[in-house]
């Protein structure tokens, strides 16, 4: 990200050009064979739910000169655990970084390494029983825990054999949300593991990214469809909410597997122009020619990135959302949609209550990375122009409406 994050009080912020809205009113429950079908029509235009985002985070994180714990590089995950205290994956050098509410530096846990309690790669960090967290980077290193000092306690591993799967998740009874997808397949499975790594409950097998190959023999490159669909997945609280990006649904599951219920919004696909691929090939040619020497090196590798990019296939239809979390309340979030042409100011999520029934639109600003929601905040990633990176801790007051 390039853009420097402008913050204003939620209730100010607005779209840059109109977005298309329908009918809002309470969602439609049915039950089919012991699902609970809860059909949900958009909410109406312009309308946000009434809560509001603080005009001034509580604790900024991230500094460009200044003392080494304050300085981030590669901040790929943050949890606020129940004292306050803000935990911080600092991927770049494996720490895991300790802050008080205010942001101030407390301790630094963990390391580059492969040795206990060290990472290679730290990609999470997540609370885990008791004011424990856990911490993980590559499927093979293993989820290690700590305890509420940062004492090192024991790792373990997701494992079927030879087949590893990659932690995604804690959920609200301690378990790990996991999957495994082979890079060439178009499909992933999803499982719930328990604190050793052993397997709890399998939700099956889902449609994924659809691979495609440029190019033949050893000299093929694999790609993914543009605007194609993908799986999605999360906890939901005592449940796991697993959708794909083809159509507005999400499926709830039961911690032993079984569906209880499907979560539908009524949406109205969109099909990308020809300026909306272009504008992808663009974005995506950009990103990948970043580090790149000379400039005439660099005219040659974005030619050849656009050449492949313009051979993958297109999808029919942009996908119908683009991210789900749910918040501690047990809200699930989902994000809508933004194109490559589309110049919103904001990000949009569709809230739904803990039954599915949606609640309304919600923004956050549109250069926030959302990490964490909790009852009374909401724990974002930012980067500057200077590409600054900044974790902050914003108030989030939740008002009946």
């Amino acid at each position: 990200m390039k853009l420097r994050i402008i913050i204003a009080p939620l209730g100010i912020l607005a779209c840059e050009q109109p977005r298309e809205d329908s009918i809002g009113q309470s969602g439609e429950v049915r039950d089919s064979a012991g699902v609970h079908i809860v059909q949900n029509p958009r909410p109406l235009a312009g309308s946000r739910i009434p809560w509001r985002i603080g005009p001034a985070p509580a604790a900024s994180i991230g500094v460009l000169d200044g003392e080494d714990p304050y300085m981030l590089h590669y901040a790929t995950d943050a949890t606020k655990l129940s004292d306050g205290r803000i935990v911080v994956a600092n991927g770049g050098d494996g720490q895991l970084r300790v802050f008080d509410a205010q942001g101030n530096h407390l301790a630094t846990w963990g390391g580059e390494g492969e040795g206990p309690g060290e990472f290679s790669g730290l990609r999470e960090v997540a609370r885990w029983t008791g004011d424990s967290i856990v911490a993980w980077s590559a499927p093979r290193m293993g989820i290690s825990i700590f305890d509420s000092d940062g004492n090192y306690g024991r790792t373990f591993r997701l494992a079927d054999a030879a087949v590893w799967f990659w932690p995604e998740s804690v959920t609200a009874g301690a378990s790990i949300l996991a999957i495994h997808s082979p890079e060439e397949a178009d499909t992933v499975v999803v499982h719930l593991r328990d604190g050793e790594g052993r397997l709890k409950s399998s939700f099956g097998t889902f449609p994924h990214a659809e691979p495609y190959i440029v190019g033949d023999g050893e000299y093929g490159k694999l790609y993914w469809k543009t605007f194609g669909r993908r799986a999605l997945w999360t906890p939901w609280g005592d449940r796991v909410a697993i959708g794909d990006t083809r159509r507005y649904e999400i499926r709830a599951f039961r911690a032993d597997g079984s569906l209880e219920r499907i979560v539908r919004r009524d949406h109205a696909p969109r099909t990308p122009t020809p300026g909306d691929v272009d504008a992808d090939i663009e974005a995506r040619v950009q990103r990948n020619t970043r580090g790149v020497e000379s400039d005439s090196e660099a005219d040659g590798y974005r030619e050849r990135r656009r050449r492949e990019y313009g051979a993958v296939p297109v999808a029919e239809h942009f996908p119908a959302f683009q991210s789900i979390m749910t918040d501690a309340a047990d809200h699930l979030w989902v994000e809508e949609y933004e194109a490559p042409t589309d110049d919103f100011a904001t990000r949009l999520w569709t809230v739904f209550d803990p039954e599915g029934q949606v609640v309304g639109f919600f923004e956050t600003p549109r250069d926030w990375l959302v990490y964490e929601i909790g009852e009374d905040y909401i724990l974002v990633w930012t980067q500057d122009e200077l590409d600054v990176e900044t974790m902050q801790v914003w108030p989030l007051e939740r008002s009946a409406g």
